[in-house]
């Protein structure tokens, strides 16, 4: 291989390997694809996007900025997402690949389509690249999750969130309507969970947070960010229409918790309390304020949704409100 070729090849490596933010490490990889395979197209699927046709996939390359989709490639994606393995076709004498794009914890995320000549396009480069990719993501899955439940950890959470709000800042700045995309932050608190320890032990606790924390997977969407924070408390980051749809989307989480058996300890609830996140918003009153929410669901019941702002606005808390002394268990 020339020389200039083994540069540009390490240079793109690097860049690649030098991104911790997800979005920004999937451009990284697009951009490292279209230099190193030099494929006339490429189109980006993420795994919701294939599930739910709704939403436009992410053109990367010479494409437009939406993409037809056929039955016939719906299908072809799926089958690629659920095998995880690289499938062959031709159309109109060109190649069509796909590809499958693996995340952390070897969980398939999207899938890579490459439409190239023949003889023009090594395969094997994509392949590669792909590999390494992989590799630099289970490496950033150690230091990014937490060991039990495979959730992002507590100190993610500093990162993600201020990526939300920045973003925020943007849309604010260009002055542009997001109100269809509101971005919400929620604690979840699981009620009583200190007497599952005390009763059953420890073992037998870590079971229902293992438990818990995959109900919440199976429930949130794929693109929602879910944390533990530790012990019994978990954080989530979403986006929503409206805060109805986020309340009800909340609820049916906290409805799955309730109507879920758990092994040896039985009914399990969880309580909830969230806060709408804005432009200029501190990360520390962000959770200062979905902390009162719950605090209010545990000190009226458990086993409840609250927001922030309907509390306040609905005259049940003042702005000092600082929740008071609480049980938490």
């Amino acid at each position: 291989m020339p020389q200039n070729s083994i540069h540009d090849v390490l240079e793109n490596i690097i860049t690649l390997t030098s991104e911790t933010e997800t979005n920004a490490l999937e451009l990284a990889l697009a951009e490292t694809l279209l230099k190193l395979a030099a494929p006339e197209s490429m189109t980006l699927f993420h795994a919701s996007t294939i599930y739910n046709f709704s939403h436009s996939s992410i053109p990367i390359g010479k494409l437009e900025e939406k993409v037809e989709v056929s039955e016939g490639l719906k299908f072809a994606l799926k089958e690629c997402l659920a095998s995880k393995k690289t499938i062959y076709a031709k159309r109109d004498e060109k190649d069509i690949i796909l590809f499958p794009l693996i995340g952390s914890r070897n969980r398939p995320i999207g899938v890579i389509k490459v439409q190239a000549s023949q003889d023009s396009y090594d395969h094997k480069i994509t392949i590669m690249i792909l590999k390494i990719y992989q590799n630099f993501i289970g490496l950033m899955n150690e230091n990014e999750r937490d060991t039990l439940t495979g959730l992002l950890n507590r100190k993610t959470f500093d990162l993600k969130i201020n990526s939300i709000i920045s973003n925020l800042q943007d849309v604010h700045n260009r002055r542009e309507d997001d109100s269809q995309n509101t971005a919400y932050l929620a604690i979840f608190d699981i009620d009583h969970f200190k007497r599952v320890n005390d009763q059953y032990g420890h073992l037998i606790g870590d079971e229902v947070l293992l438990l818990f924390s995959q109900i919440m997977e199976n429930t949130f969407r794929g693109n929602d960010l879910l944390f533990r924070f530790g012990g019994e408390e978990f954080v989530g980051l979403f986006h929503s229409a409206s805060d109805e749809t986020i309340a009800t989307v909340l609820n049916r989480f906290r409805e799955n918790i309730e109507n879920f058996s758990f092994p040896q300890v039985g009914k399990v609830t969880v309580s909830c309390g969230f806060t709408k996140i804005a432009a200029y918003d501190f990360s520390t009153k962000l959770i200062d304020r979905a902390d009162i929410a719950l605090y209010h669901a545990k000190n009226n019941g458990r086993n409840q949704v609250c927001q922030h702002e309907e509390l306040i606005t609905t005259g049940v808390l003042e702005h000092s409100d600082n929740s008071g002394a609480i049980e938490l268990f």
